[in-house]
């Protein structure tokens, strides 16, 4: 079943690089703050590398004046995800985590088979905002789109800014 709005995020372990390959917990990750967490069916793919974690970048100076945090999934090793990371020059407060077994992925509902490309199981493209590891606002991407799971489309879904209005 796919994940809904008011669901917890389940808990898997992920990969990523810090100073060596470490794995973290869902729950160490995303409980206790706000985050929006977006998918991308792979790193170094054409919407993903052109639009996609573009996007992200673009705006993460906005997504951390209103406190959330941003990280970026995908069904891939976390070598590939720390190059890919490097090619974009995204920051390092976006979180670029590799879900290589997909265990995150399958557990949220949105896997994908794209065997018919030579890629295997992979992720659907979705974003989704999270306050304390529950989803308050989820958007899975029909096939072959990007709209819903954009940036900009993230940043109009989120709750105002408890400093709206305020100097910055």
């Amino acid at each position: 079943m796919t994940i809904q709005t008011g669901d917890h995020l389940p808990e898997a372990a992920l990969q990523r690089i810090d100073g060596g390959v470490q794995t973290v917990d869902t729950r160490a990750l995303f409980d206790h703050k706000k985050i929006v967490i977006f998918a991308v069916p792979g790193a170094f793919t054409p919407t993903c590398s052109e639009r996609h974690l573009p996007s992200y970048i673009a705006h993460m100076d906005e997504f951390r004046r209103r406190g959330v945090e941003v990280a970026c999934i995908a069904v891939n090793d976390p070598f590939v995800m720390q190059a890919w990371g490097k090619s974009q020059n995204a920051p390092a407060d976006l979180l670029l985590l590799a879900d290589g077994n997909g265990d995150f992925t399958r557990a949220l509902g949105l896997e994908m088979d794209a065997s018919a490309y030579g890629m295997g199981k992979r992720s659907k493209r979705y974003a989704l905002y999270a306050e304390d590891g529950v989803a308050k606002k989820v958007f899975v991407e029909a096939p072959g789109e990007f709209r819903v799971s954009s940036a900009e489309h993230m940043l109009q879904e989120l709750p105002p800014s408890p400093t709206a209005g305020g100097t910055s």
